[in-house]
């Protein structure tokens, strides 16, 4: 297991959903732990960060107060809750350690995907 996200899916506006990523320790301790987006023809983008320890965390302006980032440094998981989801929040969503809030490269896992519509 390098980076495997889950928990995606198909969610009505206003809905909710949590994420799950499992990493490898090697990669997971002591990282800033991320949660990256892509949708259709766009860039994939940054979500939200955590530091390794949970004391600094980072929201991208679209998802503040909707999203919230956690980590499980015992079971090395990362997590998303996204609440108040709307259509535009529709992607496939990845976790990573931090490599920039718009990164054109790295290596990734599969990604989850997440369809918010009615």
């Amino acid at each position: 297991v390098q980076l495997q996200a889950s928990g995606g899916g198909l969610v009505q506006p206003g809905g909710s959903l949590r994420l799950s990523c499992l990493v490898d320790g090697s990669i997971f301790r002591l990282n800033t732990m991320s949660w990256y987006r892509q949708a259709p023809g766009k860039q994939r983008e940054l979500v939200a960060r955590i530091s390794s320890v949970g004391s600094i965390i980072y929201y991208v302006d679209s998802v503040k107060g909707r999203f919230t980032i956690s980590r499980d440094n015992a079971k090395n998981t990362v997590y998303l809750q996204m609440n108040s989801l709307k259509p535009e929040d529709t992607a496939v969503y990845y976790c990573n350690r931090y490599i920039g809030d718009r990164p054109t490269g790295g290596s990734w896992g599969q990604g989850t995907q997440l369809t918010v519509s009615s």
